[in-house]
């Protein structure tokens, strides 16, 4: 599904004192799948079972909403107000087949490791 909690991958790049001597972490982008993501987010998961991809859309720096050919242009609006209402300060790309300029995706030093930290202080 790739489907995973963003947490303890962002969290390799601070724990690992030599991958943070040698990395940084730029910013988490999470891909979105225009068509199936509110039912992803709906879904009803066990007790003690993140939704990852609630997860994933709260934690992203920025999020691709791809497959938009595969909607109705007037649903998109609704699904782009779910995702904001999870995560407020991401920067929402529309795109099909995950085309996006590579210039607001790499170099933008957008992680926060508060917010992230104040997000999921596990």
């Amino acid at each position: 599904t790739g489907l995973a909690d963003p947490a303890p991958v962002a969290q390799t790049f601070f724990v690992d004192d030599d991958i943070q001597a040698k990395f940084s972490l730029d910013a988490i982008i999470t891909v979105c799948d225009s068509k199936h993501i509110l039912a992803r987010i709906d879904d009803e998961k066990p007790e003690g079972v993140e939704n990852e991809a609630a997860e994933q859309v709260a934690f992203a720096d920025r999020i691709l909403l791809n497959k938009t050919d595969l909607v109705p242009e007037a649903e998109l609006p609704a699904i782009e107000e779910r995702l904001r209402k999870l995560n407020p300060s991401a920067t929402i790309f529309r795109c099909e087949k995950g085309q996006v300029d590579p210039k607001d995706l790499i170099g933008i030093s957008s992680f926060d490791l508060r917010k992230t930290l104040d997000m999921d202080p596990e």
